[in-house]
């Protein structure tokens, strides 16, 4: 019974992931022939069968730009990028994107160590830096496994140090993985999907209005209560919005 359940299960894992190739090519084919409806409905279908991927946002992103669509396009290239950071075809299709909204955010640039310290750690992902991190453990445990074995001295020497290199960088990669998740876990960033939202002073219909956002303008989400999100922007302003003007980039 339970060997006849694992074979049902890998049998329909394997369909679907065929139907899914099927169909991320045909989408594809009616991007490049011009068919950017019929492409993006496609891609949402792959979406809806739960598989997640930089290329598939990637390419829903180019569709939505295609079609005019600012905020769902600045949408998934943002997410293309939560899986796939610092891609350079990602970052300047975003950036394209990003030339088509209406708000104008001043941001204050990070200097000193926390530049330093973001420039290293967001090289990769924190599952990207557990992968190195496990990488380097292997090399570690080979090199030592040769120092042993190794009957010349400069052999030997070369071996330990080149061991304890890289016991070191997987230290370091393990450290920058839990600094990535925890950043991860704390950051909510979402994009506006309204055309034009009025931040308010408190989370009611009768707040005091502080300043308006528009469609693809990217934001924190801070906290929330009730239908409302507590937001914040490049620039330090934080006010509520209604929870239905936003969508949250880390709902995989």
């Amino acid at each position: 019974m339970n060997r006849a359940f694992i074979i049902v299960t890998l049998l329909i894992g394997f369909f679907a992931s065929a139907q899914n190739d099927a169909l991320f090519k045909h989408a594809n084919t009616a991007y490049n022939n011009g068919k950017y409806a019929e492409a993006l409905a496609d891609y949402e279908k792959i979406l809806e069968t739960g598989v997640h991927s930089a290329a598939l946002y990637f390419n829903m992103g180019n569709a939505c730009y295609k079609l005019n669509q600012i905020a769902p396009s600045i949408y998934y290239y943002e997410k293309a990028l939560l899986l796939k950071p610092n891609d350079p075809e990602i970052k300047n299709n975003l950036a394209y994107s990003q030339n088509m909204t209406l708000d104008a955010i001043d941001t204050s640039p990070e200097v000193g160590l926390s530049k330093f310290y973001k420039d290293i750690t967001s090289w990769l992902s924190f599952d990207q830096w557990a992968y190195a991190a496990v990488g380097f453990m292997l090399l570690f445990v080979f090199l030592y496994i040769a120092f042993s074995y190794f009957s010349y001295s400069t052999r030997k020497r070369i071996a330990f140090i080149t061991s304890l290199v890289c016991l070191f960088l997987s230290l370091i990669s393990v450290a920058f993985a839990f600094v990535q998740y925890a950043d991860f876990e704390s950051d909510k960033p979402a994009i506006i999907f309204a055309t034009e939202v009025t931040v308010q002073s408190d989370p009611n219909s009768t707040g005091q209005k502080v300043f308006r956002l528009h469609e693809g303008t990217k934001v924190a989400v801070l906290e929330e209560y009730n239908d409302f999100h507590k937001i914040q922007i490049a620039d330090g302003k934080t006010g509520w919005v209604p929870k239905e003007s936003l969508k949250l980039l880390k709902n995989f």
